[in-house]
C-alpha cells in the first residue's frame, strides 16, 4: 500500500533552497561549480560581443551606402505634377471664386497668396540665397561649396512676378476682374526638363471653356519661362535654402466672367497626358469672379 507523501514543513523548504544556492558539500553554486559558471559566462560575453559587432557592422554598411542628401529609391513620378494658388481645391476640381464686390471674398484670395509668397520676399531671399546664377544654363554642383556643407540655389524675389507680386497691387486683381494666380512645378531631386539648355520649361494657359469671357492672358516672368538656373534640385538637406521658381498668369475676364482654364508646364521632358494622375504636367481649375 502506497504511503501519502510527507509534508515539508516552511523551514525545510528554505533550508532546501538555501542548499540548492550554495552546497558546502559539492562546492556548488545554484547546481554549478564556479568553473562551469566561468565558462557559461564567458560563452555568453562572446556571444553578445559577436552579435552586437554583426549588428554594428549591418548598420555601418547601411548608412555607408547612403546618401544623406537623396534617397536611393525614388517612386515619385519621372514627370512633376503642377498646382495652382490660390489653392481652394474642391472635391474634385480646384475652384477659384470670388466676388470683388465683397471684400471679405476678396481679401480671402488675395491672404492666401500674401502667405504662399512669405518665403519669397526680396530682402529673404537676397540673404539666404545671394549666389550670382548664369541665367539660361542648368547650375550643375558636383561639390558642396556653400555654407554648412550645402550646394547653392538661385534666389527668386517676388517681385520677380510684376504686376501679379503683391507688391504693387496688395488685392493680387482680385478686387476688379484682373485676378492673378500663381503656379507652381513640383520638386524632382535631380530633374532636368529639357533635354536641350536653350529650351526652358515655361506655362501656356489655355481656355478650355468661356473662351469669350477671357480678353487676355499675361505672364510674369515675360513669356511664362522657369529659367534652366533653378534646375537641377538637389533636395532639402542638399540645398535647403531652395524655392520653386514660380510663373504668374494674369487673366482679364469679361463678360460672364467665368472660364475653365489649363495651365500646363511646356517641356519635352514633362508629360501631361496621364489620365490616372490629372496633375502631372498640367493644372486644370475653374476661375469665376461675380459683383
Amino acid at each position: 500500500m502506497a504511503t501519502l507523501k510527507e509534508k515539508r514543513t516552511c523551514g525545510q523548504r528554505c533550508e532546501d533552497f538555501g542548499r540548492f544556492v550554495w552546497n558546502s558539500d559539492n562546492g556548488t553554486f545554484m547546481g554549478r561549480t564556479p568553473e562551469k559558471w566561468v565558462y557559461i559566462s564567458l560563452y555568453f560575453v562572446a556571444f553578445y560581443v559577436v552579435m552586437t559587432s554583426l549588428f554594428c557592422l549591418a548598420i555601418w554598411t547601411l548608412m555607408y551606402t547612403l546618401s544623406p542628401y537623396a534617397p536611393d529609391y525614388q517612386d515619385r513620378l519621372p514627370s512633376p505634377g503642377v498646382m495652382v494658388w490660390p489653392d481652394t481645391y474642391g472635391e474634385e476640381d480646384v475652384e477659384i471664386s470670388y466676388n470683388s464686390s465683397n471684400k471679405a471674398s476678396w481679401m480671402k484670395m488675395s491672404n492666401i497668396l500674401h502667405t504662399f509668397l512669405e518665403p519669397y520676399n526680396d530682402t529673404k531671399q537676397l540673404e539666404c540665397n545671394n549666389y550670382n546664377c548664369t541665367k539660361g544654363k542648368y547650375f550643375i554642383q558636383n561639390t558642396f561649396s556653400a555654407p554648412h556643407h550645402t550646394k547653392w540655389a538661385c534666389p527668386f524675389t517676388q517681385s520677380m512676378l510684376g504686376p501679379c507680386s503683391g507688391l504693387e497691387d496688395p488685392t493680387f486683381g482680385y478686387n476688379c476682374t484682373m485676378p492673378c494666380v500663381i503656379i507652381k512645378m513640383n520638386r524632382i531631386i535631380e530633374f532636368l526638363p529639357s533635354n536641350h539648355t536653350e529650351l526652358p520649361p515655361y506655362v501656356n494657359c489655355t481656355v478650355l471653356d468661356g473662351q469669350a469671357n477671357v480678353d487676355k492672358i499675361e505672364y510674369f516672368p515675360d513669356r511664362g519661362i522657369m529659367d534652366l538656373s533653378y534646375f537641377p534640385y538637389y533636395g532639402r538637406l542638399a540645398q535647403p535654402t531652395y524655392v520653386n521658381p514660380l510663373v504668374a498668369v494674369r487673366f482679364s475676364l469679361v463678360g460672364e466672367k467665368h472660364a475653365k482654364i489649363q495651365c500646363r508646364v511646356v517641356s519635352d521632358k514633362i508629360s501631361y497626358e496621364n489620365f490616372h494622375d490629372p496633375y502631372e504636367g498640367k493644372v486644370i481649375f475653374y476661375l469665376k469672379a461675380v459683383k
